[in-house]
């Protein structure tokens, strides 16, 4: 093969993957990440931006606004800019664009994915969208201090305990109670955190009846225990810290002055319900 055509090979292959990924960004699964968002109407507020795709019925947009002052409240840390909350007009709409088929999905790009399912269910009273928002936003506070790389280091069982316990989740829609999460654990059901998110996670089989949501209670029971036990003051100093660096276990024998296998040891054996 000539220079010429090798030059002209690579050159096809360039402008392909270019395609591609304007395609996926504009229009597929990388969306969430795209600077442009093409067929979807701009609505710029005090505390959040929200994209509406043409078509779609939804204009209750100061109700999501009013939501991020709690979040800053609770965490102690300001947003760095406003959530974009991207909202679709048909369940098609949203399946091609999202990386996740979850009523809600938060990314490191500071968007909020929901799905047109999750606002149906929210006007039957299934769920609560002002829950649900809230838990998204905890965790797009923290990650727009830690970026994308820390994301996904960062502690996962952490991210979803303070999400599902500042938002008082437990108790809600399929998420169970303190106490039903406490009596679950009684009767043999726990994930290690540290599995969660991980190879070792499948290895737990978990006896409930929805154990995705179980696990998301555990951490916010754990959370809870950790306040109650050490005050919010170290929870929220475990917290930031872990944004700079995110070894667990290193993070909160700093902060703690204990193993955190000996606290996980503890909350099993004397589990608080207050």
């Amino acid at each position: 093969m000539t220079r010429k055509r090798i030059k002209l090979l690579i050159l096809g292959i360039l402008i392909a993957f270019v395609g591609i990924l304007s395609y996926e960004l504009l229009f597929g699964k990388l969306f969430p990440f795209s600077p442009l968002t093409i067929g979807f109407a701009k609505h710029e507020l005090s505390n959040t931006i929200i994209y509406v795709q043409k078509g779609a019925e939804y204009e209750d947009f100061q109700r999501l606004d009013t939501l991020t002052p709690a979040v800053e409240e609770f965490h102690e840390m300001k947003f760095i800019k406003k959530p974009e909350i991207i909202i679709f007009k048909d369940s098609l709409g949203f399946i091609r664009r999202s990386l996740s088929k979850a009523r809600f999905s938060a990314y490191p790009s500071g968007r909020l994915i929901v799905s047109p399912w999750a606002l149906r269910e929210d006007g039957e009273g299934k769920i609560s969208l002002n829950i649900y928002i809230r838990h998204e936003l905890s965790h797009i506070l923290l990650m727009q201090y830690m970026g994308y790389l820390g994301a996904y280091r960062y502690p996962q069982w952490l991210m979803e305990g303070i999400a599902v316990y500042s938002t008082n989740q437990m108790g809600t829609s399929f998420y169970p109670s303190k106490e039903e999460t406490y009596h679950a654990i009684a009767e043999g059901n726990f994930l290690p955190p540290l599995d969660f998110k991980t190879g070792k996670e499948d290895k737990t089989i978990i006896y409930v009846k929805n154990p995705i949501a179980f696990k998301y209670s555990e951490f916010a029971c754990i959370v809870d225990y950790l306040v109650i036990s050490y005050g919010k003051e170290k929870l929220l100093l475990f917290m930031k810290k872990l944004l700079e660096n995110s070894d667990n276990n290193k993070v909160f024998k700093e902060v703690y002055k204990i193993e955190f296998s000996e606290v996980i040891k503890n909350f099993k054996n004397n589990r608080i319900i207050i």
